[in-house]
């Protein structure tokens, strides 16, 4: 098992007939799965990089500077003075912008995904180690990793308040200042039974928003157990989820798109979130243990066998 390769073909000897067929045919089907996946990765990219924005219309490619010669000799129409089109007049065609040298923003990302993925081919004449890393880490990811940041991401609101809830009971068993979302917190046992007859419980006890987890002091377990980490990222789900559901419900013309899973769905334990928590740890170490594992056997050429 030692000298099993980790492309199944280079086990084959050089002269096999079928081992060239299987080739043939390898390259036949990469020639048309090579661009899906690269459309695939560019629209990724777009969307983080650019919120989506594909066409990029103005910028100053081959296109946009003949108009803005055009407009110089008084033939132009809608060119600005910082050699960008104004799309608002010139809607008959799409003038694509927002890339380097001379191509706009499409052909610039096309091109880089093209030579990430072209380089490395050139470089590397073993695909086994690829192979080996790409499992360390991409299993790691799409098994344990993206689904727990997915879920924390996702009840972000739940978490913040539930380790705000643990933050209020030891700040006021210390006698410390907390807060949640009204400012100054009032529970049940703050009522007076007389006294101020307008002291009230505010409607949204225990709500407590990112600013008032991390504001104040903490115990030492919120930094042993990376909450920092946590509720940045509960907080940066949570805003994202604000806002597609504010997207989604202006869509459908103001009704509310976004009560209906409430009520099927149960709100997440404490059981959850740690699951959700130790998915995450134990797929970063999972991928960083594999990522050096493979590291070392290719540096110390290790005989696995």
């Amino acid at each position: 098992l030692g000298t099993t390769q980790g492309d199944v073909l280079n086990n084959f000897p050089l002269d096999s007939t079928a081992a060239d067929a299987a080739r043939v045919l390898l390259a036949f089907t990469m020639f048309f799965t090579y661009p899906m996946e690269s459309f695939v990765a560019r629209h990724v990219l777009i969307m983080l990089v650019h919120n989506g924005d594909m066409d990029a219309r103005g910028g100053c490619t081959l296109e946009n500077e003949r108009l803005v010669e055009e407009d110089e000799l008084g033939d132009g129409e809608g060119v600005g003075d910082d050699h960008t089109v104004n799309t608002t007049v010139t809607t008959g065609s799409i003038i694509e912008g927002g890339g380097v040298l001379c191509m706009n923003r499409r052909q610039t990302w096309t091109m880089m995904c093209y030579l990430i993925t072209l380089l490395p081919s050139l470089v590397v004449s073993d695909i086994g180690p690829v192979l080996s890393l790409t499992g360390a880490v991409g299993g790691s990811c799409i098994s344990y990793i993206g689904p727990g940041l997915v879920y924390l991401g996702v009840n972000g609101e739940a978490f913040l308040d539930k380790v705000g809830s643990w933050l209020d009971g030891w700040r006021r068993a210390r006698g410390y200042a907390t807060g949640n979302n009204n400012g100054a917190y009032t529970s049940e046992e703050d009522l007076p039974v007389e006294g101020n007859a307008s002291l009230e419980i505010p409607q949204d006890v225990g709500k407590f928003s990112y600013e008032n987890v991390t504001s104040g002091s903490k115990p030492l377990w919120y930094y042993l157990g990376l909450f920092p980490i946590w509720t940045s990222i509960a907080n940066h789900g949570n805003n994202h989820m604000k806002k597609k559901i504010a997207a989604a419900t202006a869509a459908a013309g103001g009704a509310a798109v976004a009560d209906e899973s409430k009520e099927v769905l149960p709100p997440p334990t404490k059981w959850d979130f740690g699951v959700c928590l130790f998915f995450i740890v134990f797929g970063m170490i999972s991928a960083v243990a594999g990522v050096l594992s493979n590291v070392y056997v290719q540096m110390f050429d290790v005989d696995e066998a």
